[in-house]
């Protein structure tokens, strides 16, 4: 039989939506959405606590070659113990407050969504492959769009302290940098970078729907039998082939949030994701779009594990609690 999976729900047409993990096969309460939103928020934040100081690595690495700094020229681990030895382990959670901002606004809509919609389709058309690959897609973007301001602010944080002296805008925390954005800058600047963020969200939907229940029936096949260590294979797999897919539009995000206008033109570089890539590609080379790729899979696949084995962990205490 097919094995249970984050995003293999039942075909039961109910007003409840299935958990996104099932660890079990006994009968289980079933879930209101409101459980369903906050345990996808909390998991999405346990995971973040954790894989922060790679996101921060990951950032100002994909940064450095833009901003002529000597960062990218040092694999990841180098990078990190320089970055320790140099700044203190405290420089590796700067913009912890927006991470986590961004996390209760993006994991909460994100997983939450996704139940919803794809529990709205079961209504017209049977819950396959097709339907969780449209459900994905629309609830990535959906919470891309949401959680735009705190994205911005989170670049702008993580990576302020790498710049020159004279150009760094010396941000104090969350309140502060998203204060003076929105008033030196206007609202607008926090969808800077929106599009290619939104594109990289709806491809890690359809990427993680379509290849994660795959991985995890193909690790049972070769006798990883064992439902944490399977979840665990198959979530470090399935985070390898999406931080691949969506790498260059993470590089382009980036870019694009973090840009000033030209001081005589008074013109961004940076006008779209596709332009921003071709121009990379075109400046620094095709590797350019990769830079701190290593970061960026130890927060996306370690993200991936810790979050869904969090929200496992929080629904089955709360099923426990009601049983």
């Amino acid at each position: 039989d097919r094995p249970k999976c984050l995003f293999w729900p039942s075909n039961k047409r109910n007003r409840f939506s299935v958990s996104i993990v099932e660890m079990s096969a006994k009968k289980e309460v079933p879930l209101s959405n409101t459980v369903n939103f906050t345990t996808a928020g909390l998991g999405g934040l346990m995971g973040w606590v954790v894989v922060h100081p790679f996101n921060t690595c990951s950032v100002r690495m994909n940064l450095a070659s833009a901003a002529g700094g000597g960062a990218s020229k040092l694999s990841f681990l180098p990078y990190f113990v320089s970055t320790i030895k140099n700044q203190g382990v405290s420089s590796l959670y700067a913009g912890l407050g927006a991470g986590l901002l961004r996390q209760v606004f993006y994991s909460t809509s994100r997983f939450g969504f996704f139940e919803v919609f794809r529990d709205k389709l079961a209504e017209y058309r049977p819950t396959d492959l097709l339907s969780r690959l449209i459900a994905g897609v629309t609830s990535g973007a959906l919470a891309a769009v949401i959680s735009c301001p705190a994205e911005v602010t989170l670049v702008r944080i993580s990576n302020d302290s790498t710049l020159p002296m004279d150009k760094r805008r010396n941000y104090k925390g969350v309140a502060d940098a998203f204060t003076r954005i929105l008033r030196e800058e206007g609202f607008k600047t926090f969808f800077n970078g929106s599009g290619p963020f939104v594109n990289r969200a709806m491809v890690v939907g359809a990427v993680q729907v379509g290849t994660y229940d795959q991985f995890r029936g193909m690790f049972k096949d070769m006798g990883v039998k064992n439902e944490l260590l399977n979840v665990f294979y198959a979530s470090m797999t399935s985070g390898l082939i999406y931080s691949i897919a969506t790498m260059p539009l993470e590089t382009a995000k980036n870019r694009m949030a973090f840009q000033k206008p030209d001081p005589v033109s008074g013109v961004l570089p940076y006008r779209s994701a596709a332009q921003t890539i071709s121009t990379i590609v075109k400046h620094e080379g095709f590797l350019s779009l990769y830079n701190g790729f290593a970061p960026y899979y130890l927060r996306c696949g370690g993200h991936t594990v810790i979050m869904f084995m969090s929200v496992a962990w929080l629904r089955k205490q709360y099923q426990n609690i009601n049983a």
